[in-house]
């Protein structure tokens, strides 16, 4: 739960930084099993390929991630807690498992949730895993947002318009250190009272030049286990990662049950109900066939754009 200093902080900030919110062994720990036995299937099969030439052998998580990537193989998408933006086909590969649903659904989480949009809480689909390896590791044009640093942007901005008035919240977890040296997010304080700002194509969608008063930046380094909470009109990003390993999270967002989650046709969830607590998602199965349903559904339909900035908006000239 949250203290009445704390919650202060973040209405007169627009975002909090909490330690421990994540617990090791209960959480973080299985989320690296399954990612790593994931990571030893895809890469094992790029090695009979040829399409990497280090053995598994006793290669780490990191060293496969980055050998890998530095080959042009790409996991992200087969990590990815979400589908793309971009097209979507029946068999786009995207991860739902055990352990990551026990994150999204975690009492603690939700419980910070909750102080601060109340208890009916959706567990809202625009949701990412975000692997950031070495800058130098990076290959000319990486624009992914996931991939590499991310430009300054509201999390209001990359969702639909019709979720401009969702109470909405955004908790970024940290399964590795985040520092300053290996990209860890900042923020403008305070910059959320000023509304949602004009944005913009970039390297990812970002805000509109002159807009962010960078010279009043901070950076949020947070240790394994701790979460930032955002406000969605919070302007942040990510400093690139200047280190020799990789830096890993998560981006999950809830928001009041029953309000537009600015995908809509990606499947969202009742993660808590104090009125309703028969509706809640129990079983991580459910939640990974819902977006299986979303994938077929989609793979058959027109292309839906999840970004709604235009470049020849007059901000953007």
């Amino acid at each position: 739960m949250l203290g009445a200093d704390q919650i202060l902080f973040f209405d007169r900030e627009g975002y909090l930084v909490i330690n421990d919110a994540l617990d090791q062994t209960s959480i973080l720990d299985p989320v690296r099993a399954e990612y790593g036995q994931l990571l030893d299937r895809l890469y094992a099969n790029w090695y009979h390929q040829g399409k990497v030439e280090l053995a598994p052998g006793k290669l780490t998580f990191d060293q496969k991630l980055i050998e890998s990537y530095r080959s042009g193989c790409d996991w992200f998408q087969a990590f990815d807690i979400s589908l793309p933006g971009e097209k979507i086909f029946a068999d786009t590969p995207m991860h739902f498992g055990p352990a990551i649903f026990d994150m999204v659904t975690n009492s603690r989480l939700l419980d910070i949730v909750e102080c601060l949009i109340g208890p009916e809480i959706t567990s809202n689909p625009i949701q990412h895993i975000r692997i950031k390896p070495p800058a130098l590791d990076l290959q000319q044009g990486e624009v992914r947002a996931h991939v590499t640093s991310t430009d300054w942007h509201q999390d209001r901005a990359v969702a639909l318009a019709e979720a401009d008035q969702t109470n909405m919240i955004t908790i970024w977890c940290a399964v590795t250190d985040a520092t300053e040296e290996n990209g860890c997010l900042q923020v403008i304080p305070g910059a959320h009272r000023e509304g949602l700002k004009p944005h913009c194509p970039k390297t990812q969608t970002a805000i509109a030049d002159n807009q962010v008063a960078v010279d009043r930046a901070l950076p949020l380094p947070v240790k394994s286990g701790g979460i930032v909470v955002f406000h969605p009109l919070t302007p942040h990003a990510s400093l690139i990662n200047r280190s020799t390993g990789i830096r890993w999270s998560f981006d999950l967002r809830f928001n009041v049950t029953g309000e537009p989650t600015g995908r809509s046709h990606f499947p969202e969830f009742v993660a808590r109900s104090a009125n309703n607590p028969e509706l809640e998602l129990k079983d991580w199965r459910e939640w990974r066939n819902l977006w299986y349903e979303a994938r077929a559904k989609l793979a058959d339909s027109p292309h839906i754009d999840i970004h709604r900035w235009s470049a020849d908006a007059p901000a953007c000239a």
